[in-house]
């Protein structure tokens, strides 16, 4: 099943807690010591998010980690990208066509193929649509949410319900 690596979740734990020490640059260490995350995997996932431009790395004493910008412009998605790729659901749903090819004999008669296609760009694009923001403060119900967003929301469930079933 769809499942975010272990260097995933320690990274959104690493950023979200750079989200509440507001701009503070944080170590490896203080993030490690705080919850219980391998010390040495965290200054990896941290060094490829430096790479990644979402974090800005500060070398010395005063030195440590800090996000690079703002929280409402991260979003998991630019979090999971950086860390371990878009997901896949299936053997067959790779980035490059052309390392798919030859992976699987049923793939020209596949009838599962189209709707899985559809339920990881569903996933996809409500990684990419929730903020880093919107794991600190996450929004309340449908009831308290702006029209504009909770007819965003609506229609996509419309949507997902109302696509053929195989």
């Amino acid at each position: 099943m769809l499942q975010l690596t272990k260097r995933t979740e320690y990274g959104l734990i690493a950023l979200v807690h750079m989200v509440d020490r507001g701009g503070e640059f944080v170590s490896a260490r203080e993030v490690s010591d705080q919850y219980p995350i391998p010390k040495r995997l965290l200054a990896e996932v941290l060094k490829d998010l430096s790479k990644s431009g979402l974090v800005d790395s500060q070398r010395g004493a005063a030195g440590g980690y800090a996000l690079a910008r703002r929280p409402e412009d991260i979003t998991v998605g630019d979090i999971v990208s950086a860390l371990e790729g878009a997901p896949t659901l299936a053997s067959c749903e790779v980035e490059d066509e052309a390392d798919a090819r030859g992976t699987c004999e049923v793939e020209p008669v596949c009838p599962i193929r189209s709707p899985l296609q559809r339920i990881r760009q569903g996933i996809w694009r409500q990684m990419q649509r929730t903020s880093l923001r919107a794991l600190v403060d996450p929004l309340p119900s449908y009831a308290d949410i702006s029209l504009p967003v909770k007819a965003t929301l609506l229609a996509d469930d419309a949507a997902a319900s109302s696509e053929p079933k195989r």
